[in-house]
């Protein structure tokens, strides 16, 4: 019987044109340069940003404050992507779902946003369906580059993408689908949240809800999860063994 030596990396399920793979591989090799020089364990924490900004600061009641405006201009050129394997897997989610509507809580300079838009480019026609990719980032800076970089990627990527650039809880409020497929959460942890239960009613029985960083930042996501896993929430989870855990939550529907 032989016997073959197993690959050390799975394959890409991606099916994209070369000019996207290879602006993805170039956005996804500048992000993590970029985390390596911000933190020595490689890997970007908001919460802990936050908390050694807080640190520097005196005890006044403005230090909270003052550290979540630094935290802002830091991050405000940074990528700080979903890791290449974590959105290798939604994009195979994706078309398992056969979903073409996504809502995507933190966009950043939208690296994610590009693979969240070719599995719905290629749901709708495999369905006949329409969709939308709904991406929100805070900063019109970092917006105005992702659009560069989806316009850079042309029709399927560009064509499907609705940017509410703002406060997400307030941008997030009107205009969505009446059924969303699934919910990727990787903004600020105390966000994550309120983000779910204001997406949540629009949330299809079936629809998946994605937070990254549960593991390591699992203190910030605390409320996230206990919200998600009580035993009422219509909500079954596990944590995938990714880097730093990343949370797969399946909705039931509302009782």
């Amino acid at each position: 019987m032989s016997s073959t030596t197993p690959t050390t990396t799975s394959p890409s399920p991606l099916k994209a044109p070369q000019h996207i793979l290879s602006l993805l591989s170039t956005l996804h090799a500048r992000s993590l340069e970029q985390e390596s020089q911000l933190s020595a364990t490689g890997k970007v924490f908001s919460s802990t940003v936050l908390g050694d900004l807080e640190d520097k600061k005196n005890s006044s009641t403005t230090s909270t404050t003052t550290a979540k405006a630094d935290f802002d201009a830091l991050m405000l050129d940074k990528f700080i992507a979903l890791d290449e394997d974590k959105c290798h897997f939604t994009y195979q989610l994706l078309t398992a779902l056969r979903a073409t509507n996504v809502v995507e809580a933190g966009t950043s300079f939208g690296v994610s946003t590009i693979y969240l838009a070719l599995a719905v480019s290629r749901n709708m026609a495999a369905t006949g369906k329409p969709g939308t990719v709904i991406a929100t980032e805070k900063e019109e800076q970092k917006a105005d580059v992702a659009r560069g970089y989806w316009r850079e990627c042309g029709e399927e990527v560009e064509g499907v993408v609705d940017l509410r650039v703002g406060d997400l809880l307030e941008t997030l409020k009107e205009g969505l689908p009446e059924r969303v497929d699934l919910l990727l959460l990787d903004i600020w942890s105390a966000l994550a949240l309120p983000t779910l239960k204001t997406v949540l009613p629009r949330l299809r029985a079936g629809s998946v809800v994605l937070a990254d960083n549960t593991i390591s930042g699992a203190e910030g996501y605390k409320d996230l999860l206990a919200f998600l896993r009580a035993p009422d929430s219509g909500f079954t989870n596990v944590t995938l063994p990714y880097t730093n855990g990343f949370e797969m939550s399946v909705y039931a529907g509302a009782e």
